[in-house]
C-alpha cells in the first residue's frame, strides 16, 4: 500500500493549478467528481445527479460545493483543510448556491462534468464563459511527481506479474471470457483495487483493436492479443502482449517482429523536448515501410495516471513536447482483417536522459498451450 498524499501536497497542487489557469487566461477552474477532483483534494464522491463542484481561483480560497448529506465525507478528505465547504440541502437549487461563489466570467470545467450540471450552471450564471479543461489545461495532471511515478511503477510491475502468470494457464479450448476472468483475478491478486478492462482477442477477433472478450473458443493456431489494466493505489496499469497458441507461422512471426521493432524504436525516441507526434511517426514509419501502414489504425499512445486515458496523446498533430515525468503508453499494432492482430504495449515515463519502461516482461512472442 502506497503512502497517502499529504495535505500539503494537495495544497501545492491547488496553488499550482490556480496559477496555471490564470496563465491560460481563465479566472478559475470548476472541478467535478472524477480524477481531477481526486488529484486536487483527494475527494472521490459518488458521481450522481447531485452537484459536487470544486471552485479554484488564483485570488480566492478554494471552495467545495457539496450536497449536505455528503458533507461529512467531504470534511474527511485529505485536502479538506485547505478548502471552504459550502453545502446545499435537497430541495434547494444547487446551481444558485454554486453561482454565489463564482466571482468571475471565465472558467475551465472538468471534461467529466455531466451535461445537466454544465447546463444548470449556464442557466443560473449565463454571464460566465465555460471551456473544457482539456482545451485550457491539457497537461493539468500530465507531469507526475516522485510519489505518483512510484505508484505507476508499482501498477506496471503488478500487470507484468499478471501476464507472466497467465502464460502458465491453458488457452486452447477455453472461451475468451474464461481467460479474461483469469486476468481480472490475477490483477486483483497482485494488488489492483480496480480492473477496468481485460481484453482477450483471439484469432480474427484480434484484428479489432477494442474487441472485448467474448464467447469465442480459443483454438490451436490462434494469435491472441491480451490488453488489460486497472488501478493500483489509485494509478493505472495498461499493458498489451500478443501470444500464440502452439507454433506460429512464418507470416505471424514476421508481423509480430515488425510491431516489436516499431515499439522498441518508438521507446528509443523518447526524450525531453521531443514532440509527441514524433513518437507516433517513428513507430508508423517502420510499420509502413514493412507494408502494413494501412493496418496500423490507431494512435501510438495515450497518457496515463489517475485515468487510463489522459493527455498527452502520441498522435500526428500533437506538438506538445515531452517533459520529464510525463507517462504514456507506447502501443503500435498491426490488424489483418478476418485473420489476426498484433499489439505490444508498455507504459513509459520520460526521464532527463530518455525513457523508462514500467513494463519489463518479455515482448517476444510467447507460445501458450
Amino acid at each position: 500500500m502506497a503512502t497517502p498524499f499529504t495535505s500539503d501536497e494537495y495544497a501545492d497542487r491547488l496553488t499550482r493549478v490556480a496559477r496555471a489557469a490564470a496563465g491560460a487566461g481563465q479566472d478559475g477552474l470548476l472541478i467535478t467528481p472524477g480524477p481531477d477532483l481526486a488529484y486536487l483534494c483527494g475527494y472521490e464522491p459518488p458521481t450522481t445527479e447531485r452537484l459536487t463542484l470544486l471552485v479554484v481561483a488564483a485570488d480566492r480560497e478554494p471552495v467545495l460545493v457539496v450536497p449536505r448529506l455528503e458533507r461529512g465525507d467531504a470534511e474527511k478528505c485529505p485536502g479538506a483543510t485547505h478548502l471552504r465547504l459550502v453545502d446545499w440541502p435537497d430541495g434547494v437549487d444547487p446551481y444558485s448556491i454554486a453561482a454565489e461563489v463564482l466571482h468571475a466570467s471565465a472558467y475551465a470545467i472538468s471534461d467529466s462534468a455531466w451535461a445537466m450540471h454544465v447546463l444548470g450552471l449556464q442557466r443560473t450564471a449565463p454571464h460566465i464563459a465555460y471551456k473544457s479543461m482539456t482545451e485550457v489545461l491539457p497537461m493539468l495532471r500530465a507531469v507526475k511527481g516522485t510519489a505518483e511515478l512510484d505508484r505507476l511503477r508499482g501498477a506496471g510491475e503488478a500487470a507484468d506479474r499478471a501476464f507472466e502468470a497467465i502464460l502458465t494457464m491453458a488457452f486452447a479450448g477455453r472461451r475468451e471470457l474464461d481467460v479474461a476472468a483469469d486476468l481480472t483475478r490475477l490483477l486483483h491478486d497482485f494488488g489492483h483495487e480496480r480492473v477496468d478492462f481485460a481484453l482477450v482477442c483471439s484469432g480474427p477477433n484480434g484484428a479489432n483493436p477494442h474487441h472485448h472478450a467474448g464467447e469465442r473458443v480459443i483454438e490451436d493456431g490462434d494469435m491472441v492479443v491480451l490488453d488489460f489494466g486497472g488501478l493500483r493505489d489509485g494509478y493505472g496499469s495498461d499493458i498489451s502482449r500478443t501470444v500464440h497458441v502452439g507454433e506460429a507461422t512464418a507470416e505471424e512471426l514476421t508481423v509480430h517482429d515488425v510491431v516489436r521493432v516499431a515499439q522498441q524504436a518508438a521507446f528509443d525516441a523518447v526524450a525531453p523536448g521531443v514532440p509527441c507526434e514524433e513518437i507516433d511517426r517513428v513507430a508508423r514509419r517502420i510499420i509502413t515501410e514493412a507494408g502494413y501502414g494501412e493496418q496500423f489504425v490507431h494512435r501510438t499512445g495515450h497518457g496515463i495516471g489517475m485515468s487510463g486515458h489522459e493527455p498527452p496523446y502520441l498522435v500526428e498533430g500533437e506538438r506538445q513536447t515531452l517533459v520529464p515525468g510525463m507517462c504514456f503508453s507506447i502501443e503500435p499494432g498491426i490488424y489483418l482483417k478476418g485473420r489476426f492482430g498484433v499489439r505490444i504495449e508498455d507504459i513509459v515515463t520520460v526521464t532527463e536522459s530518455g525513457g523508462e519502461r514500467f513494463n519489463l516482461t518479455t515482448r517476444d512472442l510467447a507460445i501458450v498451450g
